[in-house]
């Protein structure tokens, strides 16, 4: 018995150092919009260590920009809405859960620190790999390296939004729109998603006038949950569907 390396590690050593290095890239992009988020933030009416503490205990960017998107609208009044709001898109973390169950493995402590780092990104990379040590790499280093960055970033842009005032003379608020476009155009490949995002964006725009802000996000989430239940318009679509194993590519986390 020898106990040099057999040749059949070596794949596996490469594999773990790609997960390494993809997951510190995606990290390192998507810390970014922490940034933006952190300025949107201060100019809704939150105080600097009020915007830290949300990116530190929410951290789920979509469901961050919803929050104080609705409460820079429409104020204390809308915080109800902004949570629901903010829920309604948190609820994507769940599934996302499950399927990282078997990655993540036992124990009740790992189980418990991998909850705040299951995300967009971290779920990705991790089922983007192929051995089950290359998939536990590129999750936790992609969920811990986001997590440190995002907070970061949060702060310096929050220290910048209450320095330079109202961010959108300088188009920060259009990250959050675009953040919410990326999420949705990979899903846009059959007839049933792209009705759905229509009608969606129509639902909202003629609601808002007549609703306080939050709510008229929530019903087009509303008229989407029904139509994906009911199937309505996707029956005869024949698009290929997504391999169970991979995570939606695009979006925040």
């Amino acid at each position: 018995m020898t106990l040099d390396p057999h040749f059949d590690d070596a794949p596996s050593v490469g594999e773990g150092r790609r997960a390494v290095r993809e997951g510190l890239g995606v990290a390192l992009a998507t810390s970014a919009y922490g940034i933006s988020f952190g300025a949107l933030a201060v100019t809704a009416g939150l105080d600097v260590w009020q915007t830290c503490v949300l990116s530190l205990v929410m951290f789920t960017g979509g469901s961050q920009f919803a929050f104080v998107g609705i409460v820079g609208a429409g104020g204390l009044a809308a915080v109800p809405a902004a949570i629901a709001s903010a829920a309604l898109l948190g609820v994507r973390n769940v599934a996302y859960g499950i399927r990282m169950s078997p990655v993540i493995g036992a124990g009740l402590w790992r189980r418990a620190a991998a909850a705040q780092f299951t995300i967009d990104e971290s779920t990705a990379v991790a089922l983007a790999q192929r051995s089950p040590h290359a998939r536990t790499l590129g999750f936790w280093v992609t969920g811990i390296g986001i997590y440190i960055g995002w907070n970061l970033s949060t702060l310096a842009g929050a220290l910048l939004g209450d320095v330079l005032g109202d961010v959108r003379a300088y188009g920060l608020d259009a990250a959050a729109a675009a953040a919410f476009l990326a999420l949705l155009w990979p899903r846009l490949r059959a007839r049933q998603p792209i009705v759905v995002g229509v009608a969606a964006a129509v639902v909202a725009p003629v609601l808002t006038p007549v609703l306080m802000p939050g709510l008229p996000v929530i019903i087009a989430a509303l008229v989407a949950i029904v139509v994906g239940w009911t199937n309505w318009l996707g029956k005869d679509d024949r698009v290929e569907s997504e391999p169970d194993d991979v995570a939606e590519r695009e979006g925040l986390p």
